[in-house]
């Protein structure tokens, strides 16, 4: 499989590569706060670039249980100038974390390359300006489980993703420019969570290539007891173990570390 997101191809069928995480936001659960302003940001994104990331995916809204809402014109505020400055970087590959329609159209017409949904496609408006756009698009699992409970977790989920795929597709976004993403830690507990993470190869027959979100979770918490700072760790071990089952890109705060993780397991793969 083969993907074009910005300037640049992308091996999904051969390769892993690393999209670094840049939260322009107050209140992220694992990073919030570190990032300022625009210049801080940009700075930052270089940062990431040189230690290996190939997508640089910025988010101007927690997620994070408990976060609070803001308003899009808030969120818009906070990432169209660093969007602006890294734009400014001819090669650099630009992601939006949102799942509102403006934000996405906001954050295309400043330079951005990909719309990274955490809501399954909740808003379908955000499925015409991708096709509008010619956006990449990042489709990750979510689902309200008070309303629908799940009756069989790895099925579920992926008729939860062809729902999503089909409006998509039927909104003009071509095939070759969406991902799937089985959304760890979004309408999972910890059991479910790792679940999922252990029937990844059944993603890969539906034909789109996968992104693993992992990066400093809770479940990587709970399985090691140990706080947000010390869950680089579980961070690699999962990463690599995506990896092996074929994920085309994994998104992370500590690039560095984990594109090491990766160059590694690439170097033993060219004797196997």
């Amino acid at each position: 499989m083969k993907m074009r997101i910005g300037s640049r191809n992308f091996d999904c069928e051969n390769e892993t590569y690393v999209c670094g995480i840049l939260n322009m936001t107050p209140d992220s659960f694992s990073d919030g706060g570190s990032y300022a302003n625009e210049n801080e940001g940009y700075e930052r994104a270089v940062k990431m670039m040189e230690e290996g990331a190939a997508i640089i995916d910025v988010g101007g809204l927690s997620t994070r249980p408990g976060y609070v809402e803001i308003s899009e014109e808030e969120e818009i505020s906070r990432i169209l100038p660093v969007i602006k400055k890294i734009r400014t970087i001819a090669d650099a590959v630009i992601s939006v974390d949102t799942y509102r329609p403006a934000v996405a159209e906001a954050a295309m017409a400043a330079g951005a390359d990909m719309i990274n949904d955490i809501s399954c496609l909740k808003d379908e408006r955000l499925a015409e300006v991708a096709a509008r756009t010619d956006a990449a698009y990042c489709l990750m699992h979510n689902r309200n489980v008070e309303e629908h409970p799940y009756t069989e977790l790895i099925e579920d989920i992926k008729e939860d993703l062809r729902e999503g795929l089909d409006k998509l597709l039927r909104a003009g976004v071509k095939k070759e420019k969406i991902m799937i993403d089985p959304g760890i830690g979004f309408a999972k507990d910890y059991e479910e969570n790792l679940k999922t993470l252990a029937k990844l190869d059944s993603f890969m027959d539906m034909g789109y290539p996968m992104l693993l979100g992992i990066s400093r979770k809770s479940v990587i918490g709970k399985a090691l007891d140990t706080t947000v700072d010390q869950r680089l760790e579980g961070t690699i071990a999962l990463n690599v173990y995506g990896m092996t089952k074929r994920v085309s890109f994994i998104r992370v705060h500590d690039v560095e570390a984990n594109a090491r993780a990766l160059k590694m397991i690439r170097e033993v793969k060219r004797y196997g």
